[in-house]
């Protein structure tokens, strides 16, 4: 139209052209306004649900930016309690630690008594585990605890001098306690002897059937292969019951001696301090059994003479 006004020479041309624009506007303008009259309803509500969506639309962008500004500050303070965490959780863990290492002293302090206990009752094993588990705690964990110094002085020497009473107490079960049966045997055939008029009925005493140490040991075992593994498997069995007498078995007293030998890292010494005190242990056995030959023999004689002399 534009151009068709602008090339035109003709100025009435123009003006008829500019005639029917204006008529094709104002046309346009009635169509117009009687297409809003016939849907006013519906454009009203079409406008207020655009109004209501732009609206909302608006709202979601400003919660979301409020969102992001949130979740921005929740990452720095997560951050920040994360490093507090973090450094409570190593707090937590150290206290945790330091209570266990005080239980454990509390318990390293009560150790001297109860090492008495068990001593006084002989029951080896419990001693020396107790003694060496106390010894690698002070030793080990607990070598910085200045307070403790003393009390590991103490067990430290009471560990280097225990073995020698394990080795007095073999001793004692390998050659005194495994004789005293056999005086114990002759003193119940002496007094049968006593109660019986003519002593020379009476049948010699039959030692082949006495438990001793050497029988410990049968000469089967010596012939298998798999020997050594089945003492050892017996010994590491061997377990100290606190309710019974300890020496109430000879046997499993001197395998609890030997375990708890091993454990002190003793057997060596014990083995040396068993081969010195052989020769001397043996002579003591062939004195006591003298003496008590000599004893039992004196004894029969005055109850002959007694039998012989009714006064």
């Amino acid at each position: 139209v534009l151009r068709t006004l602008s090339t035109s020479d003709d100025i009435h041309d123009r003006e008829n052209e500019k005639g029917r624009l204006e008529e094709a506007y104002e046309k346009c303008d009635r169509d117009l306004d009687e297409l809003i009259v016939q849907h006013y309803t519906e454009l009203t509500t079409a406008i207020r649900t655009y109004q209501s969506i732009t609206e909302r639309i608006t709202n979601s962008r400003n919660k979301i930016k409020q969102v992001k500004e949130n979740l921005l500050s929740c990452k720095m303070l997560l951050h920040c309690k994360r490093d507090e965490l973090r450094k409570l959780w190593i707090e937590g863990i150290e206290h945790k630690h330091v209570l266990n290492l005080l239980d454990e002293i509390e318990n390293i302090k009560q150790v001297p008594q109860k090492l008495e206990q068990c001593m006084a009752s002989k029951h080896y094993l419990n001693a020396t585990d107790m003694l060496v588990s106390a010894v690698d705690s002070l030793e080990g964990p607990l070598l910085q605890v200045e307070g403790l110094s003393d009390l590991r002085l103490e067990l430290h020497s009471k560990k280097m001098n225990m073995h020698l009473v394990l080795i007095d107490e073999l001793h004692r079960h390998l050659y005194i306690k495994s004789t005293n049966r056999v005086g114990q045997r002759t003193k119940e055939k002496g007094r049968i002897s006593s109660l019986v008029k003519d002593a020379s009925s009476v049948p010699l005493m039959d030692v082949t059937n006495l438990s001793t140490p050497r029988k410990f040991l049968e000469t089967s075992q010596f012939s298998t292969p798999g020997s050594s593994s089945m003492r050892e498997t017996s010994l590491l069995e061997i377990k100290e019951d606190v309710e019974l007498d300890p020496e109430e078995n000879s046997t499993v007293f001197m395998g609890i001696l030997i375990k708890g030998l091993a454990k002190l890292k003793k057997i060596p010494e014990t083995v040396k301090a068993i081969q010195d005190r052989l020769e001397q242990e043996l002579k003591q056995i062939v004195k006591r059994s003298t003496t008590q030959v000599a004893d039992n023999g004196y004894q029969r004689g005055e109850n002959l003479s007694q039998e012989n002399q009714p006064r």
